[in-house]
């Protein structure tokens, strides 16, 4: 299989999977002119399945170094896969909150919101789970500070976000919901990662301990526990949406083939940047792939200002906190890839 072995290509993979996590967001954007997220994420998960395939057989299987996609799995223990289940039910759950958060308040509120608290949670559980393996590879003091200023960026994007243009002919408690389902998926979605790496070895992918699994494994089991999972969770909040009227499953057969593609797309990015988070996780180190990868609200920041205008018409008081929170953004990832060296 494929394995980073230089700390620099692992940054660089890191700098990928915020663009990824960042991103895929925009697919639910460009569904949701004739397409509720309800229906979306059922495309969006299959997109991941077949992608996790796609590089389990292509970068999982060939390559001099560790075991093949095929001989990982055979030989992964019950304990490590139902690790990586738990993980991937944990995710879906915290995912669709984020979606609905997105439907609801935008991408540049969602995002830095929901990811910044998965951040600074997330980035702990890992660090516990780096330190029972006996992988840990971080600058503490360098990696706290770079997480504390990534809060201060979340935080200042929440001020402006409650002073954008607009914000006062919004539905007071349509926005209060959104910002409620953020936070619930960020507190949600700090676990599913220690769980997917407590049954991965950190220290060498090459030569792996038995009964562990390698990355591409890892997303390969994760990606079917969402898609599985969904079929409890989808019907559910289908049946209870958090806003408009109910979904019945027989309006999904009836997109057109471009709305499940885009769909699809969301799924297929999203799968990317979390496949090469474990994968830079061998070199770079659990909490530090996952803390960089989490630097995806500033992408999706970028996303919702620059493209989908979310703060069109605001003063420029509320501009100036935007320029404020990416520089803490900025400074907060220097000092996270910094804690890695």
């Amino acid at each position: 299989m494929y394995i980073v072995n230089s700390y620099g290509l692992a940054v660089v993979l890191c700098f990928v999977i915020m663009l990824c996590w960042g991103s895929w967001g925009n697919t639910q954007k460009l569904a949701a002119k004739s397409w509720r997220y309800e229906l979306f994420y059922w495309d969006y998960v299959i997109g991941m399945v077949i992608f996790s395939l796609i590089l389990a057989f292509t970068l999982g299987t060939f390559g001099p170094e560790g075991r093949s996609f095929c001989q990982d799995i055979s030989q992964a223990s019950w304990s490590s896969i139902l690790s990586i289940i738990i993980g991937g039910v944990i995710f879906n759950l915290s995912n669709i909150c984020l979606s609905a958060s997105t439907s609801i308040a935008g991408m540049s509120v969602a995002f830095p919101v929901g990811c910044g608290l998965a951040l600074v949670l997330g980035v702990v559980n890992n660090l516990r789970v780096e330190a029972s393996q006996g992988a840990l590879k971080s600058n503490l003091t360098f990696l706290a500070i770079g997480v504390a200023l990534v809060v201060v960026a979340v935080i200042l994007n929440g001020i402006a976000s409650g002073k954008k243009a607009g914000s006062a002919e919004v539905d007071k408690a349509s926005q209060r919901k959104g910002i409620i389902l953020a936070v619930v998926a960020g507190i949600v979605m700090s676990f599913f990662s220690s769980f997917v790496m407590k049954a991965m070895d950190l220290k060498d992918f090459a030569a792996m301990e038995p009964g562990k699994v390698g990355p591409y494994t890892a997303i390969v089991v994760f990606s079917l526990a969402v898609l599985v999972s969904h079929f409890i969770f989808g019907p559910i909040f289908m049946k209870w949406p958090f806003v408009g009227e109910s979904v019945k499953m027989c309006e999904y057969f009836k997109g057109n083939g471009k709305t499940h593609l885009v769909g699809m797309l969301g799924g297929c990015i999203w799968c990317l940047g979390t496949a090469l988070s474990y994968i830079a996780a061998g070199k770079a180190g659990a909490s530090v792939s996952y803390a960089l990868g989490q630097g995806a609200p500033m992408v999706a920041a970028i996303w919702g200002v620059f493209v989908w205008k979310e703060f069109k018409g605001s003063d420029k008081k509320v501009f100036s906190l935007l320029g404020l929170m990416f520089f803490f953004f900025v400074a907060g990832l220097g000092l996270i890839v910094a804690a890695g060296m």
